[in-house]
């Protein structure tokens, strides 16, 4: 067997240290190593190795460089689990129509401090025929491009979202815009809204239940002048499950009207992928 590692850091390769838990090299290699015995590993590493706090646009594309350069082979890709639904999302969308293989793999306790770091590579390691983007956690294979972290502890901290198929986007690489996920919660102050909405390029915004707002028309104002101005506004639920439906509440009416895009059932870190690949 021959593989590419990506191997970014994240909890998996970590050791204790004086303030508490640090990447230590060689760690993920040697476990590999162990587990795939006379495989052919060619390692891609971030130097240095970042907890998945750091990751985001930039580090996208180095994945995206170094798959594209590795065209044969499949990819184990280690990460950390904060960020692990944004990068899931992100390289399920820039790679969708192109065959690949890539299989994320990350833990909750590190390699050898007898927790999940070891099932977890072990299942990703055995899940590298095929094709698309999964990610081996928990004993469970599932589609990346709708992960949700739902607990930030436990072994099976992770769910998958179905998600509606999309085209595969024009551009494959993320730009330098200024994007954010907004959450439209109660109270939300319209001038704070316009302020955030002044500062960036294009926006998701978190709305109510299957897709309702306030009814304020100066938030609706404020939307549809963000909208004429070209920023891109797309919306998903609050929920974790269930997404939009443009015309079932009348509260959701002035949303639509205003020129915001309809993110059916997409997570949030889907959403931004679509808007950044747009």
């Amino acid at each position: 067997m021959k593989l590419l590692l990506i191997h970014t850091g994240g909890t998996i390769a970590m050791a204790p240290g004086p303030n508490g838990l640090t990447p230590k090299a060689g760690l993920l290699e040697s476990a590999i190593a162990q587990m795939a015995k006379g495989a052919e590993v060619v390692t891609c590493a971030f130097d240095p190795l970042v907890d998945s706090a750091e990751i985001g646009p930039r580090h996208w594309n180095q994945m995206l460089d170094w798959i594209d350069a590795h065209p044969q082979l499949p990819v184990l890709l280690t990460h950390g689990t904060d960020t692990m639904a944004y990068t899931g999302a992100a390289l399920s969308q820039a790679l969708m129509g192109s065959g690949r293989r890539v299989v994320l793999c990350g833990s909750m306790v590190p390699l050898g401090q007898g927790g999940d770091a070891e099932g977890n590579l072990r299942l990703a390691l055995s899940s590298l025929g095929g094709e698309g983007v999964d990610l081996a956690f928990d004993g469970r294979l599932m589609p990346a491009a709708g992960l949700v972290k739902f607990d930030s502890h436990a072994a099976d901290a992770f769910r998958s979202q179905p998600q509606y198929q999309i085209a595969p986007p024009a551009c494959r690489r993320f730009d330098n815009r200024r994007l954010a996920i907004l959450t439209l919660g109660p109270g939300l102050p319209v001038a704070a809204l316009a302020a955030m909405l002044d500062q960036l390029d294009g926006a998701v915004l978190r709305v109510f239940g299957a897709g309702t707002i306030a009814s304020d028309p100066a938030l609706l104002e404020c939307l549809r002048r963000a909208v004429e101005q070209g920023k891109r506004l797309r919306a998903v639920t609050q929920c974790e499950a269930g997404g939009l439906e443009p015309g079932a509440y009348a509260a959701g009416a002035g949303l639509w009207s205003a020129g915001v895009e309809n993110g059916g059932s997409q997570t949030p870190e889907a959403a931004l992928v679509t808007v950044w690949l747009g």
